[in-house]
């Protein structure tokens, strides 16, 4: 098949897709300045279809989120892939296709390809590569359908042309994910993001666009030593980061913690928290925990209850969420 005939495929279902979204949820519109409250689409609507794919990315943003994630991983020819890391072997046939092109450590890097090879890759719903075994087995089913990798620049023009389209104002969420990799193999992938962001439009805090990082450093390089304008969140994984809330504060607009660093204990059926959301609060952050799952739930008898505990018993801005639909019909009630 023809690249052009690749693209016409692939916009054919995006298209379908949007259709069908659009036809149910159109009844009741959710615009970001109607609720205050944020819904961010975690790498799309990931629950549905195989993460990162141009088509989990229309049906997510026919569920009306506030943001659409991206996660940024860079290629030979420093293009940014929209991956969830650095390797490719987990969601991808590359072992298929390039058997030789694995490191001594047996995992083949996105960084070792060019964007024209990525391209020929299949994308599949996530892996262990070790056994084969789909990690959410009740998700889209492996290795079907004919889903591919895409760039930042092709994700924002989807969106963009969609917000032209539609009359919404869906914004973006892109993170930059393991920037330390990217600084041993000779590449600023901080200062060539922001650059293609600026190009479309992304440069200040009005302008749509939040950008993440687990990097602390690096997400302070960017707002002190590269000077970008816009909303930043520093993402959070480890509990005894919170201690840096104030330092954070000094660069950052917001906090990406693990939801469950918001929880203490259940006492007499009811939940404690611990201070994280009050504090970063007190300090002018927002505060946007990861991931509300619908198919995994574990300390909660529903989504419902998991997202009622977190956005208003806990007091959270935001969440992300591989299940956009149904936390925007939770805020919608």
């Amino acid at each position: 098949m023809s690249p052009g005939k690749k693209t016409i495929n692939i916009f054919f279902i995006c298209n379908i897709v949007l259709i069908i979204f659009i036809g149910i949820s159109c009844k009741k519109d959710m615009n970001n300045s109607t609720n205050p409250k944020v819904v961010i689409a975690h790498r799309g609507a990931s629950g549905y279809l195989p993460e990162h794919t141009m088509e989990a990315k229309v049906m997510a943003y026919a569920m009306h989120p506030d943001y659409i994630e991206q996660d940024l991983v860079l290629s030979k020819d420093d293009i940014p892939i929209v991956i969830h890391d650095i390797y490719l072997d987990d969601v991808t046939n590359v072992a298929t296709i390039f058997p030789e092109r694995k490191r001594e450590d047996d995992r083949y890097y996105v960084i070792d390809f060019t964007f024209a090879e990525l391209q020929q890759l299949k994308v599949t719903e996530r892996f262990k590569p070790s056994t084969g075994k789909q990690f959410y087995p009740n998700r889209f089913p492996k290795n079907k359908g004919n889903f591919r990798l895409h760039s930042l620049s092709q994700e924002i023009e989807l969106i963009q042309g969609l917000n032209y389209s539609t009359g919404k104002s869906i914004g973006i969420y892109p993170e930059i994910k393991n920037p330390d990799f990217h600084h041993k193999n000779g590449k600023d992938i901080a200062k060539i993001t922001l650059d293609i962001l600026s190009s479309y439009g992304y440069k200040t805090k009005e302008d749509n666009c939040i950008l993440q990082c687990f990097d602390s450093k690096e997400l302070e390089r960017i707002r002190k030593e590269v000077k970008s304008e816009l909303f930043l969140v520093q993402l959070i994984e480890f509990p005894e980061e919170a201690k840096q809330l104030k330092h954070f504060a000094s660069y950052a607009n917001g906090i990406g913690p693990w939801y469950k660093q918001i929880l203490d204990k259940k006492e007499n059926g009811k939940w404690l928290f611990t201070n994280l959301v009050k504090e970063a609060h007190e300090l002018d952050l927002v505060v946007h925990p990861y991931t509300f799952r619908y198919d995994q739930l574990e300390e909660f008898s529903s989504f419902d209850d998991m997202m009622n505990v977190l956005f208003f018993e806990a007091n959270i801005d935001g969440g992300f969420t591989d299940f956009p639909d149904k936390m925007v019909d939770f805020l919608r009630k």
